[in-house]
C-alpha cells in the first residue's frame, strides 16, 4: 500500500480558518454568557418562590432571611450594606461641585451642561465621567452582595428542612479560615482588580466615544459623548489615526515578529553551545551573559544609544578606519526607516537573549538522554536530532513564554522610546514617526498632544489585536491541546 502524505493547506487559508474559527469560537462564547445569565434569572425567580418568608423578605430588606433563621450578626451586616448603598446613592456629598450617587448616573449621560461663567464655574466633564463609573461600580458591588443575601436566606432554608441548624456567624468565619480560606485570600485581590484594573479600563474605554482632545480643557470645557466617530476616523483617510494605522500596526506586528524570534531562536543556540559536552566553564559563560540581565535595561538602551550617535565611539572608529567620511545616523534621525528598524531589532538581541539562554538551559538539561541515544543508534546526524528532537521540546515547553514574549515585544515602550523615540519622523507632519509602535504612539497622542480620545481608540485596537492573536495562536498550539504529554 503506497503511503501519500497528507498537504497541508497554505499560511494563507489557515489564517483564514483561524480567523473562522475564531468567529466561531467568540459566538459560541456569546450564547453560552446569555444562557447563563438566563439560567441565573431563572434561579433567582426560582429562589423566590420556593423560599420561606424570611426569604422572600429578603429580596426586599437585605438580611431578612438570615435574621428570620435567627442569624443575626450576619442579618445585620447584610442590613448595614443596604442601608449604606441607600445613603451613598441618595446622600452622598458632592466633590468640586460634582455629586456622587444617582445624580452621577444623570450626569453620566450628558457630561454636563453648564458651559460656565465669569460667576459659575463649568461643569467638569472629567469628574462626571469618572463619578459616574465609581458609582456603576458601587451598584455591581451591591448587586454581589445582594444575590449573596439572597443566597445566604436560601441555604439558611435547605438546612431546617434537612433538619439541621443553620451555621452562626462564628462558624463562617471559622469556615473562611478553614475549608474556604481560598474566598479570603481572593477576595482582596477581586477587590482591588475591581478598583485599579476593571473601573479604569472601563473608564478608559467610555474616553474613546468622547471629543475629548487638546482643545478641551479639563474644567474649562465641556467635552461631549460623540458615538462611534473616533472610530471612523481610522477610515476617513484624512486624520493622522487614519493615514499611520495601518503603517504603525504593520511595523508593530514585524517588530513583535523578529523581536521575539531573533531572541528565542539566539537564546536557544547559545544554550546548546554553551551545554556541549566539549564546553568548559559553563557556569562562567552564563554568568556573563547575565550581566545583561543584572543591569537595568534603561541604562544599557541609553549607553547603546549613546555608543550608536552621530559623534558616538562607533562612528568615530569607523571614521578612523576610513570605512566612512562622516557619522552616520543608527537610530532616531537616520535619513531613511530601514536603518534604525534594523538596529532596534539588532539591540534587542542582546537584552533579550539572556532571558531564553536562562529558560531554555534549564530545559536542555532535563531533556531525557533516552530520545538522544535512541536518536543515535538510529542513524540520525545532529541537525536531524535538533530539529526532530530538541527543537520541538523546546518549543512544546516554551510556546506560552513564546506567546506572551511576542505580546510583550507588541507594547514593548523602553527600546523604542529610549532608542529612536519614534523617529524618524515621517513627511506631512504626523506625530507617529517611522519606528514608532502602538503603544509609543499612544504615548504621544495623550501625553504630548493631548488627544485622549484617539490614545483611547489606539489602546482598545491594541487590545483587540494582541487578545484576539494570542487566543488564537495558543488554543491552537500544542502546548494547549497537549498540555500533559509530549509527542
Amino acid at each position: 500500500m503506497e503511503y501519500v502524505k497528507e498537504k497541508k493547506p497554505n499560511i494563507f487559508i489557515r489564517i483564514g480558518q483561524s480567523f473562522v474559527e475564531g468567529l466561531k469560537n467568540f459566538g459560541n462564547g456569546i450564547v453560552r454568557v446569555i444562557k447563563s445569565i438566563g439560567k441565573g434569572f431563572k434561579t433567582f425567580g426560582k429562589r423566590f418562590v420556593n423560599g420561606s418568608i424570611g426569604t422572600k423578605l429578603s429580596y426586599f430588606i437585605m438580611g431578612a432571611g438570615n435574621f428570620y433563621h435567627k442569624r443575626y450578626v450576619k442579618g445585620l451586616i447584610y442590613l448595614i450594606i443596604q442601608a449604606a448603598f441607600i445613603l451613598f446613592m441618595v446622600m452622598s456629598p458632592e466633590v468640586n461641585s460634582t455629586p456622587l450617587g444617582y445624580k452621577a448616573l444623570s450626569n453620566l449621560t450628558n457630561l454636563g451642561t453648564n458651559p460656565g461663567s465669569i460667576f459659575t464655574p463649568t461643569d467638569n466633564s472629567m469628574l462626571m465621567m469618572l463619578f459616574g463609573v465609581l458609582t456603576l461600580g458601587m451598584i455591581a458591588i451591591y448587586l454581589y452582595a445582594y444575590v449573596s443575601n439572597t443566597k445566604s436566606a436560601e441555604l439558611a432554608d435547605q438546612l431546617v428542612k434537612a433538619g439541621k441548624v443553620p451555621q452562626t456567624f462564628y462558624g463562617d468565619l471559622h469556615s473562611l479560615i478553614d475549608d474556604r480560606f481560598h474566598l479570603t485570600m481572593l477576595t482582596p485581590s477581586i477587590l482591588g482588580i475591581t478598583l485599579f484594573t476593571v473601573l479604569p479600563t472601563i473608564f478608559m474605554i467610555l474616553i474613546a466615544f468622547t471629543d475629548f482632545d487638546q482643545t478641551k480643557q479639563v474644567g474649562q470645557h465641556l467635552f461631549n459623548w460623540v458615538g462611534f466617530d473616533n472610530f471612523k476616523e481610522i477610515f476617513d483617510g484624512k486624520s493622522e489615526i487614519s493615514v499611520r494605522f495601518i503603517p504603525v500596526v504593520t511595523w508593530t506586528l514585524t517588530w513583535a515578529f523578529f523581536a521575539t524570534f531573533t531572541c528565542y531562536i539566539g537564546g536557544i543556540l547559545i544554550a546548546l553551545v554553551i551545554n556541549g559536552k566539549n564546553i568548559k566553564l559553563k557556569k562562567m559563560w552564563r554568568t556573563i551573559f547575565m550581566l545583561t540581565i543584572a543591569i537595568p535595561q534603561f541604562i544599557s538602551l541609553l549607553a547603546v544609544r549613546q555608543l550608536l550617535s552621530v559623534s558616538g565611539p562607533i562612528n568615530t572608529l569607523l571614521i578612523n578606519m576610513g570605512l566612512i567620511n562622516q557619522g552616520i545616523e543608527f537610530l532616531g534621525n537616520a535619513t531613511n526607516g530601514i536603518t534604525p528598524k534594523v538596529m532596534v531589532i539588532l539591540i534587542n538581541m542582546w537584552v533579550g537573549i539572556p532571558f531564553t539562554l536562562l529558560m531554555t538551559s534549564g530545559i536542555l538539561m532535563n531533556i531525557p538522554n533516552d530520545l538522544y541515544e535512541a536518536a543515535q543508534i538510529d542513524g540520525a546526524n545532529k541537525f536531524q536530532v535538533f530539529f526532530k528532537i530538541t527543537l520541538p521540546y523546546v518549543v512544546f515547553i516554551t510556546t506560552p513564554y513564546l506567546i506572551s514574549s511576542f505580546v510583550g515585544n507588541i507594547t514593548s515602550f523602553n527600546i523604542i522610546f529610549l532608542l529612536t523615540g519614534g523617529g524618524p519622523t515621517v513627511p506631512g507632519g504626523f506625530q507617529a514617526g517611522e519606528t514608532d509602535l502602538l503603544v509609543t504612539w499612544l504615548y504621544k497622542l495623550t501625553i504630548d498632544q493631548g488627544d485622549y480620545n484617539q490614545g483611547a481608540v489606539v489602546s482598545i485596537l491594541t487590545f483587540l489585536i494582541i487578545a484576539t492573536g494570542t487566543l488564537l495562536t495558543y488554543r491552537r498550539s500544542k502546548s494547549f491541546k497537549e498540555e500533559d504529554t509530549f509527542q
